[in-house]
């Protein structure tokens, strides 16, 4: 094995474990919030806290690994990581609410650093297998889908006076074996032209069409998977449907969002990106559909794994869209404002999720949805006119 596939490898490896963590603490913090506060619609506050900590992250975190490499960069944030999942455990442990957003806060550093593994394995690819690398990482998620919401139920009553607790203490133990793992992981040194001030204008880049559906797309498949997700777990409980059957619904909806991961790559190589994100839009829409014609356990099910697919196939889609707009200059500042943007969606997402939820019900929740996807499926439509009127124009 090669190295950049060696390395490849590894980031799957620490991408199963970053995204395993994080699946775990979705699927409780709304949870625990709901039990640690009197007005419920501020039991995804945590959750929007942490999405608005990875939002602020990307940027320092991109300039960061740009200057000191990207190894460096990933090892502080599981550091980070680490740290505010023993607070969390603290916090639900002392029944302290802010407490608890300050934990979540720092497990959004941790998930603005681990964001990037998707763009090392792009580094280290040659651009035939570009692609490829990034779905593989991706993929990593399915450990996340398999193993998450089973541990999160597994160790929810490790402590019996604060319920959930338990289910955030096998988060330092699985961060712990990642900075184990990030030690054999050499990405190439950076080239004079990462490091110069060379390259275009950020303003400039950012004008460019490729990179505005790029962002888009990012924006939307996100920010309406986790408005959706987010509420879901408290949606379900609500109706009520046992704990249990809400934390399978979230597995399945994980597993939707990283298996396809496999063969998302070898999909966009034979189809085109701009198709790919189009049936991402498609499968959002599919499952909005589903999650206002019923309230069964079935419905949930079948929404939240087509919601993952969607997400999955707009991710990886938009992500590969993205590495066509940048030279290695530009690099560094580009993928930092496409997260930044991308988490700046997210986090306003998972702000209204819960007040929406609270205050106007589940079917709100999924109307929401439509405007964003709507824009989407609009702006890839553009792009891919356009390209094609100038493929006509060379022929």
């Amino acid at each position: 094995m090669n190295q950049a596939r060696k390395n490849v490898a590894l980031l799957v490896l620490c991408q199963a474990l970053a995204m395993t963590s994080i699946t775990i603490l979705f699927t409780v913090a709304a949870l625990i919030g709901a039990a640690l506060v009197t007005d419920k619609s501020l039991a995804t506050l945590p959750i929007a806290l942490l999405q608005v900590a990875v939002m602020l992250t990307t940027i320092p975190a991109s300039l960061f690994m740009q200057r000191f490499g990207r190894r460096t960069g990933f090892m502080l944030g599981t550091l980070i990581g680490i740290a505010g999942a023993g607070l969390a455990v603290i916090a639900t442990l002392i029944s302290n609410f802010p407490l608890f957003c300050l934990a979540t806060v720092l497990f959004g550093i941790f998930n603005g650093f681990v964001g990037f593994y998707r763009f090392a394995a792009a580094d280290t690819a040659s651009v035939e297998f570009r692609a490829q690398a990034i779905s593989l990482v991706v993929a990593g998620g399915v450990v996340a889908a398999l193993v998450g919401p089973s541990i999160a139920t597994w160790a929810k009553d490790w402590f019996p006076a604060a319920l959930f607790a338990g289910s955030l203490l096998p988060i330092i133990g699985l961060q712990i074996l990642s900075l184990g793992l990030l030690q054999g992981i050499e990405i190439p040194p950076l080239v004079s032209a990462e490091t110069s001030e060379q390259g275009r204008s950020l303003k400039l880049i950012l004008q460019q069409p490729i990179f505005i559906v790029a962002v888009l797309g990012s924006m939307v498949g996100y920010s309406v998977m986790v408005l959706i997700m987010t509420a879901t777990p408290l949606a379900m409980t609500a109706v009520p449907h046992p704990f249990h059957m809400a934390a399978t619904v979230i597995q399945w909806h994980v597993l939707g969002m990283f298996a396809p991961s496999f063969f998302t790559g070898s999909l966009i190589n034979r189809f085109g990106v701009l198709n790919i994100i189009l049936c991402g839009i498609f499968l959002n829409l599919l499952c909005v559909g589903i999650n206002l014609a019923g309230i069964e356990v079935s419905y949930f099910w079948t929404a939240l794994t087509l919601l993952g697919i969607g997400w999955n196939f707009m991710f990886v889609g938009s992500t590969t869209l993205l590495t066509q707009v940048y030279t290695p200059a530009e690099k560094a500042k580009t993928q930092a404002m496409h997260d930044f943007l991308m988490f700046t969606s997210v986090a306003f997402a998972a702000f209204l999720s819960g007040r929406l939820l609270n205050s106007f019900g589940w079917a709100t929740v999924n109307y929401v949805a439509l405007p964003g996807l709507v824009l989407a499926l609009v702006a890839v439509l553009w792009l891919r006119q356009g390209s094609a009127m100038k493929t006509m124009v060379k022929s």
